[in-house]
């Protein structure tokens, strides 16, 4: 027979091990993962997930790393004040090539812009770019006449913590 107590363990150590699975994909994702996502990633009950969560998010609430939710999707992300210092670390190896950063910059500096001037200036390999960019959720899209208009998305300002409305200049 079973006793009470060990019925409790068992369910603790169910929830330890949900809460694992649930900090794990946030922490392996470095992308907003909506709960349908994450279900799908850990098996955990919905409405155990978003206690997990809320969980979670006071757990980091004093840490360097932070659960954010936006739009109802969640991720795992380094705090605003210790932003900048990550960003000097993770210079060398980043999921940008060289290339692509200076596309994605240009289209910052220069939107609203015609994709077939980022062609003029970058080349055909802009196309991959542009691409690439638009499939993050980084860049809108916007077919006019026989180009496109490329726009940053709200996504973009989130991905590199970047205010809204801030010039070019101050980024850093």
């Amino acid at each position: 027979m079973v006793s009470s107590k060990s019925i409790d363990e068992i369910d603790e150590q169910r929830d330890v091990e949900n809460t694992k699975k649930v900090e794990a994909a946030l922490f392996i994702s470095g992308r907003y993962l909506s709960i349908q996502e994450m279900i799908g990633l850990t098996d955990v009950n919905p409405i155990l997930l978003r206690k997990i969560l809320d969980d979670l998010k006071d757990r980091y609430k004093d840490s360097a790393i932070e659960i954010v939710e936006r739009e109802g999707k969640w991720k795992m992300d380094v705090s605003q004040e210790y932003f900048g210092m990550v960003n000097r670390l993770a210079g060398g190896s980043s999921e940008f090539s060289k290339a692509e950063q200076e596309s994605l910059a240009i289209i910052a500096y220069k939107q609203p812009m015609k994709q077939s001037v980022l062609i003029k200036i970058r080349g055909n390999k802009a196309y991959d770019h542009v691409k690439k960019f638009t499939e993050m959720g980084l860049v809108n899209k916007k077919k006019t006449g026989h180009t496109s208009e490329l726009t940053l998305s709200e996504d973009f300002y989130d991905y590199f913590q970047i205010e809204r409305g801030k010039k070019i200049e101050e980024f850093g």
